[in-house]
């Protein structure tokens, strides 16, 4: 965000510088918005030129596509417009070049002046804006990203791999705890005894059996 707000800042600034430099001298003496756009495809000519007509509205496009890009947060506006602003200069400085025989930057005020210097930093400002910017973040990243992240949850989803296995459930041989390993089988001979837990124990008189019963002798405590 930081980088963003200060890419606006730089691409303001150039756009700002951008859209004053036809109001100062650009060649010899002449203003800058006294230049038609038509000029700078056809040549150079010493008619007068509209402010609206003149190379002061290619400019203004390109302050209005900064503040689309610095609302947009995109990189690819700002730096549009920085190109049309170098762009249309450039051209300028060719079809004047072409005019007068050659560029030449004197002292006494008679070649090129401040407000080509103007619109030249206006348009690298605006490039450079447009490289601090960080753009806008997709909102699929940021899903993803919240996706990855741990949820911190002490009963989350499981895993995808897992699901098969969630929740628990009781399958043949298997306990009802959620030990993977299988209970170990009963021996049918030497099992627990089928009788209910209140049934008498064999041998017990109570269980009305006989005591001299050799198969079922009575039970006798040992000696002390």
């Amino acid at each position: 965000m930081i980088r963003n707000l200060l890419g606006s800042l730089v691409a303001l600034a150039g756009a700002a510088s951008a859209v004053l430099s036809p109001f100062r001298p650009w060649y010899d003496g002449r203003l800058g918005r006294d230049y038609r756009v038509r000029d700078l495809f056809e040549g150079i000519t010493l008619t007068e030129s509209g402010v609206l007509v003149s190379i002061l509205l290619p400019f203004l496009a390109a302050a209005a596509l900064v503040v689309l890009g610095a609302v947009l947060r995109s990189r690819l506006v700002t730096a549009f417009a920085g190109a049309v602003v170098l762009g249309f200069t450039v051209l300028w400085m060719v079809r004047q070049g072409q005019a007068a025989g050659s560029l030449a930057v004197s002292g006494d005020g008679s070649g090129l002046r401040v407000g080509v210097v103007n619109a030249l930093a206006g348009g690298v400002l605006m490039l450079i804006g447009a490289a601090l910017m960080r753009g806008r973040r997709s909102r699929g990243a940021g899903r993803e990203r919240r996706r990855d992240q741990p949820s911190g949850e002490p009963f989350a989803v499981p895993p995808a791999d897992q699901v098969d296995t969630w929740p628990p459930t009781r399958e043949p041989g298997m306990s009802v705890q959620t030990s993977p390993w299988p209970e170990p089988e009963v021996d049918p001979y030497t099992g627990p005894d089928p009788r209910a837990p209140g049934d008498p124990h064999p041998g017990d008189p109570a269980a009305g059996e006989d005591p001299r019963d050799p198969v079922h002798p009575p039970h006798r405590p040992p000696p002390a």
